[in-house]
This record gives structure tokens, sequence and C-alpha cells, in this order.
């Protein structure tokens, strides 16, 4: 088994349609085994960080929540 590297390049190429099968796909949950999709909920917190703006209608998958450091 191998591992993938997502560059910020790799990234920056992403459009609005690519998040938006990746998260229909992430929101069925149809994969035929746990690394497939694991490997789309890292692509898509990977996008997340570094393009916000494509994520934020798919927020929800990540299950990100604010951490109150006090």
């Amino acid at each position: 088994m191998g591992t993938t590297s997502i560059s910020e390049r790799d990234i920056a190429q992403f459009t609005p349609d690519d998040v938006k099968r990746l998260a229909v796909r992430l929101d069925q949950d149809e994969y035929d085994n746990p690394f497939d999709g694991l490997n789309d909920w890292h692509l898509l917190r990977a996008i997340a960080f570094h393009r916000p703006e494509l994520v934020e209608p798919y927020i929800y998958l990540l299950d990100l929540e604010a951490y109150d450091e006090a």
C-alpha cells in the first residue's frame, strides 16, 4: 500500500464541481473499502485548509469543531 501526497498545486486545480463530486461521494458513503472514504475525507480537509471557499457548503462532512483553549 502506498501513500498519496496532495500538493498545493493539485489543490489549486480543484474546481467547485470537483469538490461537489467529492462531497457527494463522502455523503453517500458507499465505498468498497474504508480507506477510499478516508482518502476522500483527507482530500476534502486539505482543500478546506487551502481553499475554504470551495468547501464551505460541505463543511459538515468534516465534522470540525471549534475548540475553546481558554
